[in-house]
């Protein structure tokens, strides 16, 4: 990847390399997500009698449109202009058939100073009836000082912009899995994304003074028949024996651990807050089942 751009936060935008959001793209399934993670969404929100969303990281706009195609009332931001791009190339594509995205409001969004996004997005002035921040993007925010004083300000953003009773929707990996076992849990594949392009992830865990700091996970996408493979991507053998062209790129995240998530949210949100956990969206998950995600769910009062 080229040289990552930095926001006015500090925080550094990971797919600033333009080709790095293109493959990303790729990766997710271009603008499909799975069956069973739609009909959670919609009907999670639908249930909490939710109208207005901020898509808090909205990438390429892949869930902002589910949610409009649904009925809600979306407005997306993104730290990444690269990603933004799709997402306005999206809305645009869409809107000349269809009116319902005519009012879909996309702008660049840093958690850290939310409400200065309003000169691109109007936040509903008594707010939001849901934030969802999914996909493991929070973990992309690193925790400057150590104290995960960063983390607990951009949550605390996140509470802002809900209503009184309005829900956040917020996961991460299973982060402590991959510390424990230095890989991904085996269930990771398919719950998010559709794409069939994933080559190969490897999984790093830098320790630093016997504590995990951060994870590094390195993508090997298959970009062949994309139009933008070029002399600087690989060739990788498949099972089949097929040679492909790949593109790799890194992504580093936070690690965060389950008990550490859930005082997160309480220090912000309350200790007497509703909050809910579902590992991979599912209510009862088989015992000993082992999820890729932890999915929260929490109001504010």
């Amino acid at each position: 990847m080229g040289q990552l751009r930095t926001l006015k936060s500090g925080v550094q935008d990971q797919y600033s390399d333009g080709k790095a959001a293109k493959v990303w793209h790729l990766y997710i399934g271009g603008n499909k997500r799975t069956a069973e993670y739609s009909d959670f969404i919609t009907s999670l929100l639908k249930k909490h009698k939710v109208n207005t969303v901020l898509d808090a990281a909205c990438g390429t706009g892949v869930d902002s449109v589910l949610l409009i195609e649904a009925g809600f009332k979306v407005n997306s931001i993104d730290a990444s202009d690269k990603m933004l791009k799709y997402a306005r190339k999206l809305r645009w594509q869409r809107h000349r058939e269809e009116s319902m995205f005519d009012d879909w409001q996309i702008g660049e969004g840093d958690w850290l100073d939310l409400e200065n996004c309003e000169d691109t997005v109007e936040h509903p002035t008594t707010g939001y009836d849901c934030v969802i921040c999914i996909g493991n993007s929070f973990a992309h925010l690193p925790d400057f000082d150590g104290d995960q004083g960063t983390h607990r300000l951009a949550i605390s953003n996140f509470h802002k912009m809900l209503r009184p009773g309005g829900i956040l929707i917020i996961d991460h990996r299973n982060y402590d899995h991959i510390i424990q076992h230095g890989k991904l849990p085996n269930s990771s594949s398919k719950l998010y994304y559709q794409g069939d392009r994933i080559h190969n992830i490897k999984t790093s865990v830098l320790h630093v003074d016997g504590k995990c700091t951060m994870i590094t996970l390195d993508y090997e996408i298959d970009i062949s028949g994309c139009g933008f493979a070029d002399a600087t991507d690989l060739h990788r053998e498949k099972k089949d024996g097929t040679v492909i062209p790949v593109s790799q790129f890194r992504l580093s995240y936070y690690p965060h651990t389950r008990q550490k998530f859930d005082k997160l949210l309480k220090d912000v949100f309350g200790e007497d807050a509703d909050h809910k956990v579902l590992p991979d969206f599912q209510e009862n998950p088989e015992e000993g089942y082992i999820p890729s995600y932890f999915v929260h769910i929490i109001k504010r009062k």
